[in-house]
């Protein structure tokens, strides 16, 4: 059977706003038909239905979402999927869009601002229902591509500094806080928090609940702040160097590290210099990662819930793309951090 090329180009040619004008409505409410179908009225929706099947639109997929009323795929932009914490949450993520019938894209911007913008850019022409985002700063101009494509936006692990999304959060302030204070009530009274980058917020924010806690001791602890150029294992090494080399009257007796990459690469150095953790120096982290498990001496860290966050972030992005924009509801779900004791902080047994 020869194949009909001049029908191909034809279809090839055809654009959102010619099944527009076909239907008698705007770009936007075809765009609103084909990713958020439940916000079209039912009469105007079949006449973009009809209008797509006379003029042979195919818009990646999204002609036969719409002819079965929703929409489905969604998409996930995580920060580092080095750390379990955004393992965890897509895997949580996974399972409850899976649950409501969508597919889950997910992206690893690597800590990379310019690939997180690519990633973002790259679903905004995918024109997905949706968008799951566990971003290193709020990234405006890809969310008003988003939001301009008629695309629904969630925040995981990040508190924007605007009201216009659901937000889920671990409470970062209070990881801070209840490591800081497991160490007082170990008796160390000289605690160095370890952690760079001050300028991502999970960082700025265990650090202030580390400063609450100390001054909460009325005077009797000392909280020494180290900066390092990341949050690598690299760095966690030089701190271990250089605080080996202090005289034991002057080196802290606790070190609260803003992640457990860190700490784990500080404990390596410390039992090659014969340091004993957590007799000599106790060591904890701050967000539970699994990559750090596999260490000599267990280590004490803070659950960040990953899961959880996953999950709720999926239903509430279900709940966005299903209401009318007029009648939703923006709101923020904050998860309570959890300490995990292990042998890094108590010794063993």
């Amino acid at each position: 059977m020869a194949l009909d090329r001049s029908t191909d180009a034809r279809q090839a040619r055809v654009k959102l706003e010619d099944v527009a004008a076909r239907a008698g409505v705007s770009a936007g409410t075809v765009s609103n038909a084909l990713n958020h179908p439940d916000k079209v009225a039912p009469a105007t929706r079949e006449r973009v239905v009809r209008a797509i099947a006379e003029l042979g639109f195919t818009p990646n997929g999204a002609a036969s979402a719409l002819a079965s009323g929703s929409t489905k795929t969604v998409g996930l932009v995580v920060v580092d999927l080095m750390n379990s914490l955004f393992v965890d949450l897509a895997r949580g993520a996974q399972r409850a869009a899976r649950g409501l019938g969508y597919d889950l894209q997910l992206a690893d911007s690597d800590n990379d601002l310019e690939l997180e913008a690519s990633h973002l850019d790259f679903l905004s022409a995918a024109r997905v229902a949706g968008v799951l985002l566990a971003p290193m700063h709020t990234p405006h101009e890809s969310i008003v591509k988003l939001r301009q494509r008629g695309s629904s936006i969630v925040m995981l692990n990040y508190e924007s500094d605007t009201d216009q999304f659901c937000t889920v959060l671990i409470d970062n302030e209070r990881a801070g806080y209840i490591a800081a204070r497991h160490l007082i009530g170990l008796g160390r009274k000289r605690i160095a928090f370890v952690g760079g980058l001050h300028h991502l917020q999970p960082v700025a924010l265990r650090r202030a609940g580390a400063r609450r806690a100390v001054a909460e001791a009325d005077g009797a602890v000392e909280l020494i702040e180290i900066d390092t150029v990341d949050l690598n294992p690299p760095s966690g090494a030089i701190v271990g160097k250089r605080l080996v080399e202090q005289p034991e009257s002057e080196r802290p007796d606790a070190i609260l590290a803003v992640t457990d990459l860190l700490a784990m690469a500080i404990i390596s150095e410390f039992t090659a210099a014969r340091l004993r953790v957590p007799e000599d120096v106790a060591v904890m982290g701050c967000d539970h990662n699994s990559a750090a498990w596999g260490g000599a001496v267990p280590l004490t860290s803070v659950t960040m819930r990953g899961r959880e966050m996953g999950t709720i972030g999926v239903e509430l992005l279900k709940r966005e793309i299903s209401e009318p924009a007029e009648v939703h509801l923006h709101q923020t779900v904050t998860l309570e951090p959890a300490l995990v004791v292990r042998e890094s902080t108590v010794g063993r047994g």
